[in-house]
C-alpha cells in the first residue's frame, strides 16, 4: 500500500516548484537585460519545415528506373 505524502514532503515540493519558478524568471531577466528579446509565436504554428521528399520507404525491392 502506498504511503501518503506528509505535509513536510509537501512543504519542500513547493518550496522546489517556487525556487524553479523564481530562477526561470531571474534567467529571464538577465536574458532580456543583454539585448535579448522574446518573439511570441502565434498558437498552431509549428517549426517543422515541409519537406519535398517522398513519405514512405520501400523495404526489399530496388526502386524503378
Amino acid at each position: 500500500m502506498a504511503k501518503k505524502a506528509s505535509s513536510a514532503s509537501k512543504r519542500s515540493k513547493e518550496t522546489v516548484s517556487t525556487e524553479s519558478r523564481e530562477a526561470i524568471e531571474a534567467q529571464v531577466q538577465a536574458f532580456l537585460a543583454n539585448g535579448g528579446e522574446i518573439e511570441q509565436v502565434p498558437k498552431g504554428v509549428s517549426g517543422q519545415t515541409n519537406t519535398s521528399g517522398p513519405k514512405h520507404i520501400t523495404l526489399g525491392k530496388k526502386p524503378r528506373s
